[in-house]
Parts: structure tokens; sequence; C-alpha cells
């Protein structure tokens, strides 16, 4: 039975880097290639991203065997430089993204809503396993 309720999932994890570097590479289509995957078995080959309001964004993520493939993309709604990203992907979902400044830290809380082919469960494992891949990227990188 639909209720029409929309279910919010929420991932975070606290990076030990700087919030003006975590919003780099969280934001940066090369960096964006390096962590936007939940499995090693997967990779993101091609990221483009238009950081503003109204403009789009794009990441390809694929199995690295060439199994399987998708677009992940959508729209800005809402950005403050360093702080905070909203935006709705291309099947209407919500999702936010905010960076909290932790002495040398920043915690990263991404909020999205649930899609209707997938449980709960896989959903929090897949979308907290990108992130845990964030945060090794950006706490492994010497790039400034």
């Amino acid at each position: 039975m639909e209720t029409g309720d929309k279910v919010t999932i929420t991932v975070e994890t606290t990076v030990h880097a700087p919030f003006e570097k975590v919003w780099e590479y969280w934001t940066e289509p090369q960096h964006i290639t390096k962590w936007s995957f939940a499995s090693d078995d997967w990779h993101a080959p091609n990221a483009e991203n238009d950081l503003r309001v109204g403009g789009k964004f794009t990441t390809r993520m694929e199995a690295k065997d060439g199994s399987f493939g998708f677009d992940l993309g959508g729209d800005y709604d809402d950005i403050r430089i360093n702080e905070f990203i909203s935006y709705t992907l291309g099947d209407g979902r919500k999702v936010t993204v905010s960076f909290m400044s932790q002495e040398n830290a920043t915690k990263v809380i991404e909020a999205f809503e649930a899609e209707a082919t997938q449980s709960i469960e896989q959903q929090k494992a897949g979308w907290q396993a990108i992130l845990d891949n964030f945060k090794k990227h950006s706490e492994l990188s010497k790039e400034n």
C-alpha cells in the first residue's frame, strides 16, 4: 500500500581534514571520480559538476567488468559554500549534505529520500559505503 510518505535516510562520517579541503573533494569532478562508488569492483569514470543554484551534476557509476552502469545526476537547489548543498535527483528525490567544521575535522551529514526498489537497509549501506570512500580519499590524498 502506497502512503505517499517519503522516508528520509541519513548517513554521516567525520573526515579528518579541514572543511575547505572536504568541500573541494566533494565538489570537484577530478576528486568525485576517485570516491563516488560503493565497492572496489565499481568505479566512477566520469563526473560533471556545475556547482551553482540551478546547475546540474552527473556522475557515471559503472561495474569495473562493464556488466552494469548508470548515471546519477540532478539539479542544485541551494548551495552555501563550505557548509551546505541541497539538490533534486533526476527521479525527483531530495538530498541534503551538511558540512560542519570540528577543530581539525569536518563532519559530513547526508540525508536523502529513499527510493522504492531497494530496501532502506540496502540504500543506507550503499550511500554509507560511498561516504566512507569519500572519507578515505579525503584523508589519504596529499593533494592541496
